[in-house]
């Protein structure tokens, strides 16, 4: 089936496409990756009801990510952009603070569809995404996996797994505490 993936950039003409990736029940389609753009208090208010702003964004000619299909259908999202586009970001002082100034970009999400999780699709996604991001003009890109552990959250699975991002290429850049970890991709 994997042979069968390919990526797109979440464009306006694919926001239905989309929209399938994010429906169900579950956390993604309550976040709908806004926990990166909006300061905390702005993105609780919302809690639910994110879909109208990440609509906004690819209707107004953003790609804020990029949407993996299988066979042609829609299964896979990767949120990806400048990091200075991250509110959530640029504010943390913490586990997430920059690791210098370079103009990195941030793949900060990873959803697949119940229909096609645990068949391998989060490398394709990370990929496709790095991908994208380099054909935009990135230097780098960084992602947040945690380091797994027997009571891991579903949160962590959005971040993506070390070991995977680890097949795709990426190097850690930095340990914040015993569970984050920041790693980058440098294009050769």
């Amino acid at each position: 089936m994997l042979n069968e993936v390919t990526i797109h950039p979440a464009s306006a003409d694919r926001w239905p496409e989309l929209e399938q990736v994010f429906d169900g029940k579950g956390d993604p389609g309550k976040c709908w990756c806004a926990f990166w753009y909006l300061p905390n208090k702005e993105y609780r208010s919302g809690w639910g009801q994110h879909s109208g702003f990440m609509e906004a964004k690819v209707k107004a000619g953003d790609e804020p990510g990029v949407i993996a299909y299988v066979g042609g259908e829609p299964a896979g999202w990767a949120g990806v952009g400048p990091r200075g586009a991250f509110d959530r970001l640029v504010r943390n002082k913490k586990t997430l603070a920059a690791v210098d100034d370079r103009p990195v970009w941030s793949l900060n999400c990873l959803v697949v569809r119940r229909d096609f999780r645990k068949q391998g699709l989060m490398r394709p996604l990370i990929r496709g995404a790095v991908d994208f991001a380099l054909a935009k003009g990135a230097i780098a890109v960084e992602a947040y996996p945690v380091q797994s552990q027997a009571t891991q959250t579903v949160w962590d699975l959005f971040l993506g797994t070390i070991a995977a991002y680890e097949d795709c290429g990426f190097v850690e850049v930095a340990s914040r505490g015993p569970r984050q970890r920041i790693m980058r991709f440098w294009p050769e």
